[in-house]
């Protein structure tokens, strides 16, 4: 008898869930909301994308219609052309290779230098644990402003230097807050366990914590290259030299020149049959957008790939308990 009754009673209760699931409807009401939940996620969707949409179809319309405003859906007449001629303007490829550099060296050195820190602050037998933590903090609320950080910046001789890219940002007090709330996190018998056996800290942070710390150190990686990739700042503060000048830096310079730059692309393809036409000859407006396309393609391409381990570490990463 008991062995039927545990065999009908799981039977039954997954019956049960079953006719309530099959048999629910929404009301009126709640059919109603999620329209409009859904209309407004959509609208609020398209203004976020439709700029970045409106901005690639004028680099590959008709230049003449692109620069009267006449591309708003569609794109009219399409070439390539303009993305041709824009990889044609010097120091470009240059510029790039030294974005792509602050952007892997930068982010590198900031993430271990926060999963470090973090790790370390986490520890309470750390030496005036407290204090360092602490003094790491404030640095978030308080500057001292452009010109003292200016000022310092070239007495460490930053200036003209690539490491000015790199140095200033490997510890940022808001990624080690991050990594150290995901450590404390984690249950304490882990490093316990290890102490015991005999490992020191270096040997618990490198072959315990720091596979345990992928997800939230996934986020601080994305959160770092954005940075790095979108910053140019630094550059027009501390940088004179050419050869140092980045990506954006040089998007920033061509948004501020595009009509002299228009200029001087068209002259350079005067006696070129494709520069004949009116649609490819070179714009302000076609200058602007196929720069910033370039200079955003990479990022837009990246973040969604690793959009999961965004996710995934800032909710662990600042949920304590």
């Amino acid at each position: 008898m008991s062995d039927n009754t545990t065999e009908l009673v799981p039977e039954a209760i997954y019956q049960s869930r079953a006719d309530k699931k099959s048999g629910y409807k929404l009301s009126a009401t709640d059919k109603f909301i999620s329209v409009v939940i859904y209309t407004l996620f959509s609208l609020f969707a398209l203004i976020c994308v439709y700029p970045f949409y409106s901005i690639i179809i004028n680099t590959i319309s008709a230049n003449d219609i692109s620069a009267r405003g006449d591309v708003v859906f569609f794109p009219k007449h399409i070439h390539f052309q303009n993305y041709i001629d824009v990889f044609k303007i010097p120091g470009l490829g240059h510029a790039a290779l030294i974005s792509l550099g602050r952007t892997v060296i930068g982010t590198s050195l900031t993430v271990g230098a926060s999963a470090f820190l973090g790790f370390m602050f986490s520890q309470e037998d750390m030496w005036a644990r407290k204090f360092w933590y602490r003094f790491t903090v404030i640095t978030m609320f308080f500057s001292a402003g452009i010109i003292p950080w200016y000022l310092t910046m070239r007495s460490l001789h930053l200036t003209n230097n690539f490491l000015a890219y790199v140095l200033p940002v490997i510890v940022s007090p808001f990624f080690i807050i991050l990594v150290k709330t995901f450590v404390e996190s984690t249950p304490k018998e882990l490093q316990q366990a290890a102490s015991i056996d005999g490992a020191g800290v270096m040997t618990i942070f490198f072959r315990i914590m720091l596979p345990i710390c992928k997800p939230i150190l996934a986020t601080v990686a994305i959160f770092a290259a954005v940075d790095q990739w979108n910053s140019f700042q630094d550059t027009l503060l501390l940088v004179t030299d050419s050869n140092l000048y980045s990506l954006q830096f040089i998007l920033y310079n061509y948004i501020n020149q595009a009509s002299s730059l228009s200029t001087m692309v068209n002259l350079q393809n005067a006696g070129s049959t494709a520069m004949s036409s009116l649609s490819t000859k070179q714009t302000t407006t076609s200058i602007r957008m196929t720069v910033t396309i370039i200079v955003v393609a990479p990022i837009l391409l990246i973040y969604p790939i690793f959009q999961r381990f965004f996710v995934k570490g800032i909710m662990i990463g600042a949920v304590k308990g």
